[in-house]
């Protein structure tokens, strides 16, 4: 009880003197009912209690799945809960990437991704840091109100990116990136295809030249036809 006190305690305006993100405090950036449910939950109440940047990558790496709220109840997913403490914990930005970049635990990955879209104020960095994992392919299981479905690390980053509202929360306005290209803060972005696709315009290319020879061949033949049968007929004439 003491834990979700704590939690109640930092909710309350009057009294916060924690870290700020985009000028509010962090928790709020979580709608009042989710946040209701996260503290009044089982996993928040006994396995979120006393961690820190470091003892919650211990939890963060029992994950098995990703999602928001679940069933009739609507009760609150430990992934969910551990985006909410590390709102509540503000770690370090070194300690997000190192969560982002290791290689081993996806649903940390996705556990950092979902809170640099949630708690990184600049849009071209959120851009430039989650685009990378675009190519990871990574099966991740997905618990939804109706049950279960099957999604993959990129296109989890992917949704971050163009959709508004995923597990359970309403994302802060992130600006199309095409805008944040006009404005030269973002460089085009280079397809991960990219030497795929011009491998093929290559090979596309090669297919119209093969044509067009032997389209001129054929042409050349006809006219050397059609000349040599006039000469042929000077010859008769003579």
């Amino acid at each position: 009880m003491a834990h979700a006190a704590d939690a109640k305690k930092a909710l309350d305006s009057r009294g916060y003197t924690g870290s700020l993100i985009r000028g509010d405090n962090p928790l709020k950036l979580f709608e009042k009912p989710v946040r209701d449910r996260i503290i009044e939950s089982y996993y928040w109440k006994e396995q979120c209690f006393g961690l820190n940047a470091a003892t919650l990558l211990d939890r963060a790496i029992e994950l098995t799945f990703i999602g928001g709220t679940y069933g009739v109840s609507q009760r609150p997913t430990p992934f969910l809960c551990l985006v909410f403490k590390m709102l509540q914990l503000t770690p370090d930005k070194e300690v997000i990437l190192f969560y982002l970049q290791q290689e081993e635990f996806k649903y940390l990955r996705a556990l950092a991704a979902f809170y640099i879209r949630l708690a990184w104020e600049k849009d071209a960095e959120v851009y430039e840091t989650l685009e990378p994992y675009l190519a990871d392919s990574r099966k991740l299981r997905r618990r939804t109100r109706e049950g279960w479905t099957l999604t993959h690390v990129d296109e989890f980053v992917d949704d971050l990116l163009i959709k508004g509202r995923i597990c359970a929360t309403t994302l802060p306005k992130l600006n199309p990136r095409v805008m944040l290209e006009d404005e030269d803060k973002l460089e085009p972005r280079i397809s991960a295809l990219g030497e795929e696709l011009e491998e093929l315009d290559a090979d596309d290319d090669g297919s119209d030249g093969e044509v067009v020879e032997v389209a001129n061949g054929q042409a050349n033949g006809i006219g050397q036809a059609e000349e040599d049968g006039e000469n042929d007929a000077e010859m008769v004439a003579d």
